[in-house]
Formats: C-alpha cells, sequence, structure tokens
C-alpha cells in the first residue's frame, strides 16, 4: 500500500487562477473568447478551456482580427498589443498578474527617464513575460538567460537590473554581486529584486517535499519555465524524480520498492490533474 501525498504548495500561482477564472465567468456566459497565446503552459488545462469554447490565437492572427474580446494571460504584453486591440476595435480582457503590470511599470518609468542607462532582465528570452518587459522600452532592454551572459555588459556604463518574476533568486543574487564587483567607478548600478515571492518561496518549500519521499513525480507542461527550475530542485535533493505531464506517463517500475510517492508540480500545473496522478497509482495499487 503506497503512501501517497500531493504537496499543498504546488498548483497554480494567484496570476494564473484569475486568469483562468476570467476566462472561465467570459465563457459561461455564452460569448465568443479569444486568448492570446496559451493561457498557462499546461496542455491538459488549455484542452479543457478550448472545449469550454476558448480560442487560442498568436499574434499574427490578432494584427487579423476585428471587433472581438481576447483575453491577456497573466503573462502580461508590450504595449504594441494594446495598440493593435484599439486599432482593431479589439475589447481587451486583461488577466496580466499585478506583480508583472508593476514590474512592467517600472521599466517603463525607469527607461523613461534615462534612456541612457542599460536596463537589463534576467529572463528567459522569449519568454511572454520578457517580450512584455521588453516592449516597456521599446526593445532596447538586455536579456541575460543565465549567469554567464552577465559579462557580456559594458560596465563603463550605467546598469538597472530587473528579473522575470519567475526566475531563481539564487542566481539573480550571483548576478548581482558580479555586477558590482566589476562595474565602473564612473558608472552607477542598481538591482531591483523583483522575483515573485509566491513563487520564489515554492522552492525551499518543495526542496523540503521531496526530501519527505522515496520517488517525486513532478507533473508540470514541458514549456514551463517555472516548472524546469522546481522539477531541477527535486532532481537535485532527490534523484527519483520524474517529470510527467500526465498520469499516461507514470511507468510502473517507477512504483518498484516505494513506500512512499510525492505529487508536486509548477505553478502552472492544476490541482486536478495532480489528483488524477493520484488515482492512476491508487487504482494499481
Amino acid at each position: 500500500m503506497f503512501q501517497i501525498e500531493i504537496d499543498n504548495g504546488s498548483g497554480f500561482c494567484f496570476g494564473v487562477t484569475t486568469a483562468i477564472k476570467k476566462a472561465e465567468e467570459e465563457l459561461q456566459k455564452g460569448n465568443t473568447l479569444y486568448c492570446l497565446g496559451d493561457i498557462v503552459h499546461n496542455g491538459m488545462e488549455c484542452d479543457r478551456l478550448r472545449q469550454m469554447g476558448l480560442i487560442t490565437i498568436n499574434h499574427e492572427e490578432l494584427a487579423n482580427l476585428q471587433n472581438a474580446k481576447v483575453l491577456l494571460r497573466a503573462h502580461g504584453e508590450p504595449p504594441a498589443t494594446y495598440e493593435t486591440a484599439r486599432r482593431n476595435n479589439i475589447e481587451i480582457i486583461d488577466a496580466t498578474c499585478p506583480v508583472v503590470l508593476q514590474l512592467q511599470k517600472r521599466i517603463k518609468d525607469k527607461w523613461t527617464n534615462d534612456s541612457k542607462a542599460q536596463v537589463v532582465i534576467f529572463g528567459k528570452n522569449g519568454h511572454a513575460e520578457v517580450l512584455g518587459l521588453v516592449g516597456q522600452t521599446n526593445g532596447k532592454a538586455i536579456v541575460i538567460e543565465k549567469f554567464d551572459d552577465v559579462k557580456s555588459l559594458d560596465f563603463t556604463r550605467d546598469i538597472y537590473l530587473y528579473s522575470q518574476t519567475t526566475k531563481s533568486l539564487d542566481e539573480f543574487h550571483r548576478i548581482i554581486e558580479y555586477i558590482q564587483e566589476h562595474i565602473s567607478p564612473e558608472a552607477s548600478f542598481q538591482s531591483f529584486d523583483t522575483i515573485c515571492r509566491q513563487v520564489a518561496n515554492r522552492m525551499p518549500n518543495i526542496s523540503q517535499f521531496a526530501t519527505r519521499h522515496d520517488l517525486i513525480l513532478f507533473v508540470s507542461g514541458r514549456k514551463s519555465s517555472n516548472g524546469k527550475v522546481l522539477y531541477n530542485e527535486c532532481v537535485r535533493v532527490n534523484p527519483n524524480s520524474y517529470l510527467i505531464e500526465g498520469p499516461d506517463e507514470i511507468k510502473p517500475e517507477w512504483l518498484k520498492d516505494v513506500k512512499t510517492i510525492g505529487i508536486c508540480g509548477a505553478t502552472s500545473t492544476p490541482k486536478w490533474l495532480m489528483e488524477q496522478c493520484r488515482d492512476w497509482i491508487l487504482e494499481r495499487d
């Protein structure tokens, strides 16, 4: 008989929960609703909402859309998206996470007041949130994806450093230390800790959770940046950890000689999906 625990700290963050709730409310009214990009980096949750009527579109399709209603997901969008919506008479349902909105505003204000400085964003190139942040600077912000990228900055010029809300706090601090050590005496450096604490606090929590079990099943869409970070932490403390997108990816051989199983996930993982994984195991116990 297995002992199975689902991590209470896993599952949708506040921003994703709000976006999905707004989509559901609109769809339940029977209205046609488009979403710009996947509402969450989880295929099964996207399928569930698609069955309710949500239509996912890309930016090219948005440019050709007229007189419609479009939901902006929690990741946020650059100013150009709002301009397209205004031009095409599109009603925006803005589900941008408040933490992301505040970060966009801070970057825009700093860029407007000092466009000669280097605005640097620690984040994933091409990620929806990062595209929205870079858009606040007319595309001039510098994106660094990993610690080694910081070495390419111009340390003779002022640097303002921000972070994508879901990045690693430890790596962000390493980047800060490196810049502090290398910045020219004639240049100034300011860093702004813009990492979401609801997400950042999951790292130590999931680390503790993973040490408590013989087997860890980390349920997440493979597109999720946050999922990759948290899964790697599980593997670090418990090598018997596996990344799965759903119960159909669980292999029976993983369950041999195992007494306790921990099921956890990313900020984009719905609770119902983790419960499905638990039920799949219990049916075979």
